[in-house]
């Protein structure tokens, strides 16, 4: 198995996963659209979000709420290996028929982990787009993706900077921190102070992660990496590149790539 595999299917847009295989590559703190959850498969691995730490050991599961600042990494010098999924929130929401609970969750339920991997095995497959609906909706429902909180590791006031926020989520290009402070009334130290208390990014990284999430769904579209940098106003495709590999653990070659069948 190649270190990154993704998959993918235009017949369900609201899930999108991943696999990766002893993997050393890195991710800068991040935030993104979609909810995480994923296993540990390998290795030893370190979660990270808003201050707070956790060792995650084979086995474990654990649950990340869309927009929540995090980063999960291997032990210095190692590798691990994982899997994850990415769920439109809203998808999710419609699916338990609830807003689930915005903490970070984590479980070492073996009963829960195999779960996970039979899930994904499936998505991974031929099988058709229904079945692994039926598979995820069912994973889902029953539960076996919570956990216990996270103690600590939670974004403060989410709607405390929506304007800014929505500014920066609807951007293809760079807005000018001087111009993004102005429109909402504050200095730029201030809203550098704000975003940081609540959300803990700076409005310029919080900005890359949106236009990343953006580049994502360009590259699911099947634009080529070039183009997608240009369109997003990244000064070339190098510094695409590398803001892409921190967020996302894979380039965007390796992203656009689908394992189709497992």
């Amino acid at each position: 198995m190649p270190p990154a595999q993704f998959w993918r299917d235009p017949a369900l847009p609201f899930v999108e996963s991943r696999r990766a295989c002893r993997s050393r590559a890195c991710y800068r703190a991040h935030s993104h659209r979609t909810w995480s959850i994923g296993v540990v498969d390998g290795g030893r691995s370190r979660f990270t979000s808003l201050g707070v730490g956790r060792a995650l050991l084979p086995g474990t599961l654990i649950s990340i709420p869309d927009e929540q600042v995090h980063a999960c990494n291997p032990a210095t010098g190692g590798d691990w290996s994982y899997q994850m999924l990415y769920l439109d929130p809203r998808w999710l929401g419609q699916v338990l028929g609830e807003t689930p609970s915005r903490r970070v969750e984590v479980s070492r339920d073996p009963v829960a982990y195999a779960a996970f991997c039979k899930l994904n095995r499936c998505l991974f497959s031929a099988a058709s787009p229904m079945v692994k609906e039926r598979h995820l909706t069912g994973f889902l429902r029953a539960q076996w993706w919570r956990g216990e909180p996270l103690e600590g590791g939670q974004t403060g006031e989410p709607g405390a900077l929506e304007a800014a926020r929505r500014a920066l989520r609807d951007a293809d290009q760079t807005i000018p921190l001087d111009d993004l402070a102005a429109a909402n009334g504050l200095s730029r130290y201030q809203l550098i102070r704000r975003f940081r208390r609540h959300l803990g990014l700076t409005p310029h990284a919080y900005g890359l992660d949106q236009r990343i999430d953006r580049a994502r769904a360009l590259l699911r579209a099947g634009l080529a990496p070039a183009d997608v940098a240009q369109t997003l106003g990244f000064t070339d495709q190098s510094h695409f590149q590398r803001a892409f590999k921190e967020r996302v653990a894979a380039t965007p070659g390796q992203y656009r790539r689908v394992a189709v069948d497992g």
